[in-house]
């Protein structure tokens, strides 16, 4: 085959090749597959002390986590919980799905995460929480969130889906407010699969959370129910791999911050392109994934950009789409007329390439090789048009 022949690099491709094996061998060699099995408080017991947190319970996913998590603090109907626009629908959702409110604010464009200066605007009598996700690789201003939710008593939902292992001057991500979620899904540091957690210090919202993953069983009668719940419950088979993949998770985060250090050396300096910040005065880059944003003035969107990088044989990723521009919120009547255009511009000029942590250098460098490419290529046709 000739050497313009370039094999199809993956937006994300996980490592997993240290003890998940062997843990899945026992799992089945015991026969403790399900949430029943030792795997599974084991993994709870670690990934909450990871955090600095008391108690830890495992779910399905991290939309999972967030839907525990704004039940175990009784939000409701009527209920507004404040939130970034500019972030993954599982948040947004979390809130809706129990008839409360998501009330959005506008992004950073430094650190793509919500712009906690617009948050104290939004606060009303009917606001209950503050939903404090961390994108893409930096952690939301902290401190500014906690204070105001101390001034007007608010509960602090802190999404760290992304940030395992990331630190806010110093101090664990998963460790601010009242209780805190995780995702393991394939493309996080740490991967089950699927799966993700809830966190907090607070054994009511922790003996609440249990419930809530497991169809609310009544303690003094198994199959009886005084509510409605869902089955969240997490394998044995999943906390067998997640314990392999805990025990390297420093390994890893060096590894993504050699991988964003490279991409960076390597595309700084490409007109058009926007690249993330290394870091911040609260804490280091821990790049989730490896994002860039094109500038205002470049006349194509990410979407564009996606299949472009898929001719050279690169995959990737657009960024989230904003909740307020949600198709199924929109035929609800939600959000109408309102407007976030720093996250509509994150949302549409927005993408991250391939930096699972099984990625080769040699592999790397022929997305840098194809970001190059596909950026000569839309400044051809910005010249042409």
């Amino acid at each position: 085959m000739g050497d313009d022949i370039v094999a199809f690099i993956p937006v994300n491709e996980p490592l997993i090749n240290g003890n998940e094996k062997k843990y899945l061998c026992e799992c089945i060699d015991t026969g403790w597959i399900s949430s029943e099995g030792p795997f599974v408080k084991e993994f709870e017991q670690k990934m909450s002390m990871l955090v600095g947190r008391k108690y830890g319970i495992a779910v399905s996913s991290g939309t999972a986590a967030l839907e525990v998590a704004v039940q175990a603090l009784g939000i409701g109907e009527g209920d507004e919980v404040i939130m970034p626009a500019f972030t993954i629908i599982s948040c947004a959702m979390a809130v809706t799905k129990v008839g409360a409110v998501p009330v959005l604010v506008d992004s950073d464009l430094t650190s793509w995460n919500m712009d906690v200066d617009e948050i104290e605007a939004k606060i009303t009598s009917k606001t209950k929480a503050i939903m404090m996700v961390h994108l893409y690789g930096l952690p939301v201003e902290v401190s500014k969130v906690t204070e105001l939710a101390e001034r007007y008593n608010l509960k602090i939902i802190e999404d760290a889906a992304e940030m395992h292992g990331q630190t806010y001057n110093g101090r664990k991500c998963g460790s601010f407010g009242d209780i805190s979620t995780f995702s393991f899904y394939s493309n996080k540091h740490i991967t089950t699969g699927e799966g993700g957690m809830v966190v907090t210090d607070d054994i009511e919202l922790a003996e609440r959370s249990r419930m809530l993953r497991n169809l609310c069983f009544r303690k003094d009668v198994r199959y009886m129910h005084d509510e409605i719940s869902d089955n969240y419950r997490f394998t044995n088979l999943q906390a067998a791999v997640g314990l392999a993949q805990l025990e390297r998770l420093n390994e890893f985060i060096e590894k993504k911050r050699q991988m964003g250090r490279y991409y960076t050396d390597r595309l700084k300096g490409i007109s058009g392109l926007i690249l993330p910040i290394e870091e911040t005065e609260y804490a280091d880059n821990i790049y989730w994934v490896y994002g860039m944003v094109l500038d205002k003035d470049i006349p194509i969107d990410n979407r564009t950009v996606q299949k472009l990088l898929a001719e050279e044989g690169i995959g990737s990723r657009t960024f989230f789409w904003c909740i307020h521009e949600q198709p199924v919120y929109q035929n609800q009547g939600l959000f109408q007329k309102e407007k976030y255009p720093k996250a509509e511009y994150l949302a549409r000029k927005g993408f991250y390439v391939p930096s699972g942590l099984a990625l080769t250098e040699e592999k790397m460098e022929k997305v840098v090789s194809g970001v190059r490419k596909v950026m000569n290529k839309i400044y051809m046709l910005k010249e042409n048009s």
